[in-house]
């Protein structure tokens, strides 16, 4: 692994990313110390009970003057005010970034609430996670070898320098673009497969409310595989949509196109015209494959094969 060390890491918001972060630091080395602030006094007993971090607070201004770079790691919803609340308690050379799944209402937000200060933040992105979430979720390998996408605009050169080396210290490949890019492709490579894993999920709930029994004893693969990503942190999710909404909907129009071009050939009865289509998306899967974000191996992730969840992205 590569990257320089930083001093003292302070991780804002200890869930799955914010945890993962603390113990990759740690195991890597990427820094000194790994303070954590954390707001909920169950999720910050857990913190200690599990020995994640060498201090724990529940309000960033008792802990952001000791921090040299500092993970704002919360909901997306909140993202802004809590980077702001970092950069006003922290020292004038500590680096802030976040870790949410949407970058240009983040970016905009903090650009317009911390002035000359927000060259000091960097908006990051890793693609990674699981289904999971809280503190106990976490695991320092989670990112080795996974993109993380950060779109410095707005930032000091230095300060984005210095997250890309603690996140390749931490095992990952680093990518750099665009926020509005960013937004982009991830509404049709993670948002929009959430958003349908939810509706699918759906309809295992019989009518009369509750969950219908014959859907869920006779779960084929791949409903199973739908509802693990619908068992992602709602709260999150909700977030990511509403702050997303633009690039969200463009993507679900190309989506929606796509099925109405498969129920045409179904109504039809154009075998033909199916076929070809699914062959061609076995070329997607296998060039996922080939890239290292999956593993050809037959069901990928289940517990049964030894190895954490596959789980997604923020």
């Amino acid at each position: 692994m590569t990257g320089s060390k930083e001093g003292v890491f302070l991780v804002v918001g200890c869930g799955l990313i914010g945890s993962s972060l603390a113990r990759a630091a740690r195991r890597f080395r990427a820094a000194e110390r790994v303070l954590v602030v954390e707001p909920d006094a169950g999720a910050r007993a857990k913190v200690v009970e599990l020995g994640i971090a060498d201090e724990v607070a529940a309000d960033v201004r008792e802990l952001a003057p000791k921090a040299d770079l500092i993970a704002v790691c919360t909901p997306p919803g909140v993202t802004v005010e809590a980077t702001l609340g970092a950069l006003a308690a922290a020292r004038a050379d500590a680096v802030v970034f976040d870790v949410a799944g949407v970058k240009s209402s983040v970016a905009r937000g903090v650009a317009q609430g911390a002035g000359a200060r927000a060259a000091a933040f960097v908006p990051a992105h890793p693609i990674a996670g699981t289904e999971r979430s809280g503190p106990e979720a976490g695991f320092a390998d989670l990112f080795e070898n996974r993109w993380c996408v950060i779109t410095p605009e707005g930032s000091a050169p230095e300060a984005a320098r210095r997250v890309a080396a603690f996140w390749e210290a931490c095992g990952a490949r680093v990518a750099s673009m665009g926020a509005a890019e960013h937004d982009a492709l991830l509404a049709m490579t993670s948002h929009v497969p959430h958003l349908v894993a939810y509706a699918l999920t759906a309809t295992a709930r019989a009518e009369r409310g509750g969950v219908d029994g014959d859907v869920v004893r006779y779960s084929a693969g791949g409903f199973r595989d739908f509802t693990r990503i619908a068992a992602s942190d709602p709260v999150m999710w909700r977030d990511i949509f509403l702050e997303n909404r633009s690039a969200v909907l463009a993507a679900l129009d190309r989506f929606e196109d796509r099925l109405r071009e498969l129920r045409r050939e179904v109504e039809a009865g154009d075998g033909a015209g199916m076929q070809a289509l699914f062959a061609s998306t076995r070329a997607v899967r296998a060039a996922i494959v080939a890239e290292g974000q999956e593993t050809a191996a037959p069901d990928f992730g289940r517990p049964h094969h030894g190895a954490e969840p596959a789980g997604d992205e923020n």
